[in-house]
């Protein structure tokens, strides 16, 4: 995983199963650049054809809250009631909501 005295960064890999469905976190890779990561999460992540779409980011890239701060990070969401789907009423013709 090193040459000479540099190491490959660390990736993130998702994989979308199906059209219509989330990109899923299915594990992490490190690679050169960006091409080699999606090269090697394809080989290793989809060889059975079960994905349509893969994404690959830098570890080092990706900012996320702590399940820590939960409570302190989303509470402000709590007042804004319009943001809930209480309120509207949800044809049964719409999937995946």
């Amino acid at each position: 995983m090193t040459t000479g005295r540099r190491t490959w960064p660390l990736y993130e890999v998702f994989v979308r199963g199906k059209r219509g469905l989330n990109h899923v976190h299915v594990g992490s890779l490190h690679a050169a650049d960006d091409e080699m990561a999606l090269h090697n999460a394809r080989d290793v992540y989809t060889r059975r054809n079960e994905g349509v779409s893969i994404w690959v980011v830098r570890a080092d890239l990706i900012t996320a809250s702590s399940p820590d701060e939960k409570d302190p990070f989303f509470a402000p969401s709590a007042d804004k009631v319009y943001r809930h789907p209480t309120f509207y009423a949800i044809p049964d013709e719409v999937p995946h909501l």
